[in-house]
């Protein structure tokens, strides 16, 4: 006898996707969207491809592209039901990457996937990716959602984000004029951003925190591109993974290293704490968390105290955090 379950028809829907409910979060989020275009932008979400002029203002354009995801700091907005700020970390962690190379975000993209689509909790995600977007200047063009069950445990989802920017052929930043000599300047984060969380988790498992985990990360797009406009720059470091000591070297030449006199900044209560409850060693703060500096700007010493001007008036919190020094090895910086 055949069996009655097979006799009928099976839907995607039977397999545990439901098409209607991705079309639907689509319409949902389009005003959002909206609201972060461009007039560069021809044509955005709902089409196979988004389509995106270059800026005329640009003579030699060259386009910055960069991906990242979000990583565990997941694992805090699931257990603690709130999803709408973790889209401006998605935002955030790719397009001050792009900011780094002097380029001015033009759009972005986000991919978003999940065992089984809660077009509502979607639907927050995605409002804090319009949001992260709006604050740097960039339009959400499209994207992809994902519905793949399986895949996910139930009430996870995955995200990652794609930003693609665009600087003048001759004014890319790439770190090649640094000198000894120069100043390095830090911009305050707001908070431990995306990075280090698998040891956040490790830490909060034992010990409850007294501070928001979840503040997302500071996008500063717009306060430094003003800066590029007013002082010569000479390099930008975006402090994600790897902390200060991993991410100021990847912006030096050969023959220089940086000095970070961490007396210079007051740390944050936040990383007092994870320091203290995770017992973590000095060094191992340094190469995990930003410690409360998330972008670092070399200038010359006669341009730092009006570059930091700049920075402060645009609403940064700015600290003349080390120097740099001339050096016979791989560059590197040096926390002392």
């Amino acid at each position: 006898m055949r069996d009655s379950s097979m006799s009928k028809a099976t839907s995607y829907r039977d397999a545990g996707v439901d098409i209607d409910a991705g079309d639907a979060l689509v319409e949902a989020i389009k005003p959002f969207a909206k609201r972060t275009l461009r007039p560069e932008v021809l044509a955005g979400i709902g089409g196979f491809g988004a389509l995106c002029e270059l800026p005329k203002k640009y003579r030699q354009p060259v386009l910055v592209a960069g991906t990242d995801g979000v990583g565990t700091k997941l694992k805090l907005a699931f257990a603690a039901a709130r999803h709408d700020t973790i889209g401006i970390d998605l935002v955030a962690m790719s397009a001050n990457d792009v900011l780094v190379q002097g380029a001015e975000p033009l759009f972005f993209l986000d991919y978003f996937a999940c065992g089984k689509l809660d077009a509502r909790v979607a639907a927050e995600v995605v409002k804090g990716i319009a949001r992260g977007c709006e604050l740097a200047g960039c339009a959400l063009i499209g994207g992809e959602t994902a519905e793949m069950p399986g895949m996910y445990p139930q009430g996870e989802y995955d995200l990652a984000g794609f930003c693609v920017g665009v600087v003048e052929k001759e004014r890319a930043l790439d770190g090649r004029s640094i000198r000894p000599g120069d100043v390095v300047l830090g911009l305050a984060s707001s908070g431990a951003h995306s990075n280090g969380y698998s040891l956040i988790r490790k830490i909060v498992a034992r010990s409850a925190p007294p501070f928001d985990l979840l503040e997302p990360t500071r996008i500063y797009v717009k306060p430094v591109l003003k800066l590029l406009e007013a002082v010569p720059v000479k390099g930008l470091a975006h402090i994600t993974g790897g902390g200060i000591t991993g991410n100021v070297p990847r912006i030096l030449p050969r023959g220089v290293s940086a000095r970070i006199r961490k007396s210079a900044w007051p740390r944050p209560a936040l990383f007092e704490w994870l320091q203290r409850e995770g017992k973590v060693a000095e060094n191992e703060m340094f190469r995990v968390f930003n410690c409360g500096i998330g972008m670092v700007a070399v200038v010359a010493a006669g341009d730092a105290q009006r570059a930091a001007r700049e920075l402060r008036a645009a609403g940064e919190t700015v600290h003349e955090i080390g120097s740099i020094e001339a050096s016979s090895g791989e560059p590197e910086a040096l926390v002392v």
